[in-house]
């Protein structure tokens, strides 16, 4: 299965967090799951962490890799996407997320119950 993981998701994961329990973890690591990381993802952990608003590690852009995530480049029809969707929410990063996921057609992997209202399959929460 494809799907779509969320920063708070990837931070977790990678740092071994138990925030994140055993029914996503499940998901990330069955053997047919195919877990992709948008690009904006990174941008939006590097950001908050420059900030001091969050803890990451230097070298989180190689983590993911090496744990087999793919990395979702951020299209123009993605970010054009953007403009149609309802303003239920205002984090930019996660509004990206929702139009990568729909114009993709890819499930959230995400404990954010704010993704609920938009037109999009909610892994977990």
């Amino acid at each position: 299965m494809r799907l779509l993981a969320d920063s708070q998701v990837v931070l977790w994961h990678v740092l071994d967090d138990p925030r994140l329990g055993s029914e996503p973890t499940a998901l990330i690591e069955a053997d047919d799951a195919e877990v992709l990381i948008s690009i904006a993802s990174l941008w939006e952990i590097a950001i908050k962490k420059a900030l001091g608003k969050l803890e990451a590690p230097d070298d989180l852009h190689e983590r993911v890799e090496q744990l087999g995530f793919g990395l979702l480049q951020v299209a123009p029809e993605h970010a054009w996407h953007v403009r149609a969707l309802p303003r239920h929410h205002r984090d930019p990063f996660d509004r990206l997320l929702i139009a990568q996921a729909q114009v993709e057609r890819l499930p959230i992997l995400t404990a954010d119950p704010a993704f609920d209202a938009y037109d999009v399959t909610v892994l977990w929460k």
